[in-house]
């Protein structure tokens, strides 16, 4: 089940968007994210230009996450979206969809994750970069499991190129959201592991 779609959405709340780790979604997460998206394409250095952009993208995913989850419409009484409202949400925008026809706010999102993954700004994501984003988002003890998800992922052409282009990974991530069938995208964020949620904690089965 670790690739199933239900578990890679989970796995985007846990690790891409939840950064308090607290199970649910809400502004501060989308002001975290965006420090450390200006820090991480910085390596290291601090820049208020690049902040602010980044504030203006992860807020405005942040308000349109908000608008498509808010089912229940009480995020104003609490301020915050469940993982279950999210993947509605998810399910709703982007099921069945390619990249160009994703809410705006979240195509730049993507974007922006495509540059904190390219260290060396070449335009490519390569083996290496793939591993450090692998290895500094969640546990793994074995970095075989890693190479074999990354040269899972690729086709032809990625290997000819050396890695995933922009292009390439607009076209992957649209899948891992969009695409309930098991298909290479699956791997686009590394080797996976099963998550389970519930409305007071958060833990995670190796599977």
């Amino acid at each position: 089940m670790a690739y199933s779609w239900d578990n890679r959405v989970s796995f985007v709340v846990k690790y891409l968007y939840d950064l308090d780790n607290n199970g649910y979604l809400d502004e501060r997460d989308f002001a975290c994210l965006s420090l450390r998206a200006t820090i991480i394409e910085g390596k290291g250095e601090f820049s208020y230009n690049r902040l602010h952009e980044n504030q203006h993208i992860m807020m405005s995913l942040w308000e349109e996450i908000a608008e498509l989850a808010d089912f229940n419409k009480d995020l104003l009484q609490d301020g915050r979206i469940s993982v279950e409202e999210f993947k509605q949400a998810v399910q709703q925008c982007c099921q069945g969809r390619r990249y160009e026809d994703f809410p705006q706010a979240m195509k730049l999102f993507i974007d922006s994750s495509f540059k904190m993954v390219d260290l060396n700004d070449d335009g490519v994501i390569a083996a290496d970069e793939y591993r450090f984003n692998c290895i500094t988002k969640f546990p793994i003890d074995d970095v075989e499991v890693v190479d074999e998800a990354f040269n899972n992922m690729l086709n032809d052409d990625d290997r000819r190129r050396g890695g995933i282009t922009l292009s390439r990974y607009q076209e992957l991530y649209a899948e891992f959201l969009g695409n309930p069938e098991e298909t290479p995208a699956m791997y686009l964020f590394g080797p996976l592991s099963e998550f389970f949620y519930s409305d007071d904690f958060v833990h995670l089965d190796n599977v």
